[in-house]
């Protein structure tokens, strides 16, 4: 059981439904980061935002490069 307040897939309306649609159909499944964000959706709108002004400034091998170097210098393992 999660200690985290999420939104369940069978629950989600609005926004949330929006963003685990989007989800399911780019990755086939909705990720963790995405449900742990279910209570506050707007703040996965805005980080989504971020890392896509992030990466559009990079090609794609450095910006998987620098995620990797950030989890490993931050030992993690998720």
């Amino acid at each position: 059981m999660s200690f985290i307040k999420i939104i369940s897939e069978d629950e989600a309306t609005g926004q949330v439904q929006e963003q685990y649609q989007a989800a399911k159909k780019s990755m086939g499944y909705v990720p963790n980061y995405i449900k742990a964000n279910s209570i506050r959706s707007e703040v996965y709108d805005a980080w989504s935002k971020l890392i896509s002004a992030i990466r559009s400034k990079m090609r794609l091998r450095r910006y998987e490069l620098v995620t990797f170097a950030a989890a490993m210098a931050l030992e993690c393992r998720y």
